[in-house]
């Protein structure tokens, strides 16, 4: 999104697990080294804690990261180091064995390196990760470092299982990337190799419909998918296809494209799900600089559960003073804000409630959108120091939950998907094919291995191994890079559809 000379990313805007998106592109026969201009953040991230005026940096390299937290609390040094060895450990298992699987088959997993951890997998997931966090460290401000993950996985530190721990390897020992050009690049690189490699893609064209017919063959539910309409620059248009993968919002897609009667996963489905948190948005043009915030910043307040009790409870309402994330993407790019000038992306986690509203240009989004957004700005000044932070403001853009519902079909205005409690991760997420329609795969955060971009890149190779007929659970050997197009088209709108025809 751009305005008067600031570029505004609104999506992801965390560069995590490289290995994930450098996979991706060498199956597409390059690299990410390649298509990419990847720099690492040091500091990594900057944290405000609500009540203390120096704020934390997380640096960019292990030891580094284990210097600080000893510096902090005397011994967590040690006890990190151990912390991050487990982490380290469950993150390479699950590589191996639990995110590039469908589950259709359970026989993979029976492999000497998960059955030899099969205890300590199953105290994982039974703890919650603020639990877990615990045993390292003491001090309130180290564990809402170790706790702050939850939030990427669409949950709670207090309820999302310490099985996710494992990404704390991700930050403090791997470190955090960024794409110059922000992160427009990185949707550009891959539509690049996917127009390489023979793919048509389309946008402004909304699917409208997924086609499908009685199966003449019979199939395993009687019905097969025979292509898609969608809303073309000429009107409605179709495209024949006998594979079609949606890659957006699960329920909205079913709800909207299908017939009740081919819905993998009716109204009561979604009833007893968990959706993730929504968030407000706010993208900011400022003048002048802003060195009291990283290109990461983090402000947490100190009463963690009651601020993850309001978004997640059972009767929600919006945390205030809140922990928000800021993105100052200008302190490392200058390409993405006029000279003289900042480019700020703030992100306020709230319930997924779409009365909430949508937001606007200037103040004039949803009076409550719009309440938020001035909230946060004067918490901003406040908490760092930057107390004309509003005087300077250029440029103003706030987004809601009902933007997400609406623009993006998320459903109750989520902004990730469902979220990473017990009930929803592995086996037990919504799956990526459809029990009613031969020929109907998903993919994206609704579906497996679940929220984060990262893991909607997985997904895509997920789904592929489901059409083969794969049930290995290590990713595709670089080998099988295609050679030849691998669909001929591809519809983006209010459902991302791709569908392909023949061999």
């Amino acid at each position: 999104m751009g305005a008067r000379g600031f570029r505004f990313d609104t999506g992801p805007s965390w560069y995590l697990m490289p290995e994930v998106f450098d996979h991706f592109f060498r199956l597409m026969g390059t690299s990410a080294e390649e298509r990419l201009d990847l720099v690492k953040l040091d500091p990594g991230y900057r944290v405000y804690s609500e009540g203390v005026d120096e704020p934390i940096d997380v640096l960019a390299d292990l030891e580094s990261n284990l210097a600080l937290f000893e510096s902090i609390e005397p011994g967590a040094g040690e006890r990190m180091r151990r912390y991050l060895e487990s982490a380290r450990d469950t993150y390479e298992v699950a590589k191996r064995r639990f995110l590039y699987t469908s589950f259709s088959s359970l026989l993979p997993l029976l492999r000497r390196d998960v059955l030899s951890r099969t205890g300590k997998l199953g105290r994982l997931l039974l703890t919650p990760l603020d639990t877990f966090a615990a045993t390292a460290v003491t001090d309130n401000r180290l564990r809402q470092i170790l706790g702050y993950p939850a939030v990427f996985l669409g949950s709670s530190p207090f309820s999302a299982p310490s099985m996710y721990h494992l990404m704390s390897h991700l930050d403090l020992a791997d470190g955090v990337l960024y794409p110059m050009g922000g992160f427009t690049t990185l949707i550009e690189a891959v539509a690049d190799v996917a127009e390489e490699a023979g793919v048509r893609i389309r946008t402004s064209s909304p699917a409208t419909r997924i086609l499908t017919a009685r199966s003449p063959r019979g199939g395993r539910h009687g019905a097969e998918v025979v292509g898609v309409e969608f809303a073309g620059p000429e009107g409605s248009e179709r495209i024949p296809a006998d594979l079609v993968v949606n890659a957006s919002d699960l329920f909205t897609t079913e709800q909207s494209l299908l017939p009740e009667e081919l819905r993998t996963y009716p109204p009561a489905y979604w009833e007893n799900r968990e959706p993730g948190p929504s968030a407000v948005l706010v993208l900011l043009g400022v003048r002048g600089e802003l060195p009291q915030l990283e290109h990461h910043t983090l402000l947490f307040t100190e009463d963690w559960r009651e601020n993850f009790g309001k978004i997640f409870g059972e009767q929600p309402s919006v945390p205030d003073p809140a922990s928000i994330y800021v993105c100052r993407p200008s302190a490392t790019d200058p390409s993405v804000a006029p000279e003289g000038h900042e480019n700020l992306f703030v992100l306020v986690p709230i319930p997924a409630d779409t009365s909430i509203g949508r937001g606007g240009v200037d103040g004039a989004g949803d009076a409550r959108v719009e309440a938020i957004a001035d909230s946060v700005i004067e918490q901003i000044a406040t908490w760092t120091g930057a107390v004309d932070l509003a005087e300077r403001i250029v440029v103003r853009r706030t987004i809601g939950p009902a933007d997400f519902e609406n623009d993006l079909g998320a459903w109750r205005g989520s902004m990730l998907g469902p979220s990473h409690v017990l009930s929803q991760s592995a086996f037990f997420r919504a799956g990526n094919v459809s029990r009613h329609v031969d020929g109907l795969f998903f993919a994206g955060s609704s579906t497996i291995p679940g929220i984060g971009l990262p893991m909607c890149v997985i997904s895509a190779e997920v789904m592929l191994k489901r059409v083969r007929g794969d049930v290995s659970t290590e990713p595709l050997p670089v080998r099988e890079a295609p050679s030849a197009p691998v669909a001929p088209s591809v519809v983006e709108g209010s459902a991302s559809v791709l569908a392909a025809a023949g061999e």
